[in-house]
């Protein structure tokens, strides 16, 4: 079934303005073009770059300040959460394929991240999960964040933190304290092949 005309328009609309904040190196705080400039410099419709502008607005990619205009926001996760749980990830079976998927980012990056881990990136992961003052999913949140971020792929990490904030909404994502003990020590002992094999265990679980 073909998308209707105004939707392309739509989304026509949100990639120029997408192409346009890049194109001119706009960040965070930077001020957006009134609507009226907008459509005079993409060439679309004002209806069009108004229901662009709220879809942007509900995700937290832009705000508007009354009197003021509209201005780029940071990113902030937690509204793209909201949306997920809302609209998206809903279901019993949705949750547990959320569970899994984490759990394959989890060992992809655990793999990737092997030739950046050495004695000084051991000794912190053994920190992190020998801490008290963490509660079980915040443990193992810090305990991945740090191997993700020695992915040196940000993409890959923001993936992951997003799914594991949404997860973490509905059940428990954390694992024993002894997995966590036996990844070190493959880093330890420099085993690659059984991260596999310890994540696939896991999984049975």
């Amino acid at each position: 079934m073909s998308m209707p005309s105004k939707q392309k328009v739509y989304h026509g609309v949100l990639t120029e303005i997408r192409h346009f904040i890049n194109s001119n190196n706009l960040q965070p705080g930077d001020k957006l073009p009134s609507e009226r400039e907008l459509a005079e410099k993409l060439q679309a419709g004002r209806s069009s770059i108004r229901e662009a502008l709220r879809a942007m607005e509900l995700l937290g990619l832009i705000e508007t300040r009354h009197g003021e205009g509209t201005y780029l926001s940071a990113y902030r996760s937690y509204q793209t959460v909201e949306l997920l749980s809302s609209f998206i990830l809903q279901g019993d079976q949705i949750k547990v394929e959320l569970l899994l998927t984490i759990r394959i980012l989890e060992k992809e990056a655990a793999k990737l991240a092997f030739d950046r881990i050495h004695e000084t990136e051991i000794k912190a992961l053994k920190t992190i999960i020998t801490s008290d003052e963490r509660k079980p999913n915040d443990r193992h949140a810090a305990f991945f964040s740090y191997i993700f971020e020695r992915t040196d792929n940000l993409l890959f990490t923001k993936v992951w933190r997003l799914m594991y904030e949404f997860a973490i909404t509905v059940e428990d994502v954390y694992t024993s304290s002894i997995f966590y003990q036996e990844l070190i020590q493959l880093y330890v002992e420099r085993d690659f092949n059984s991260i596999e094999t310890l994540f696939d265990a896991l999984a049975d679980k």
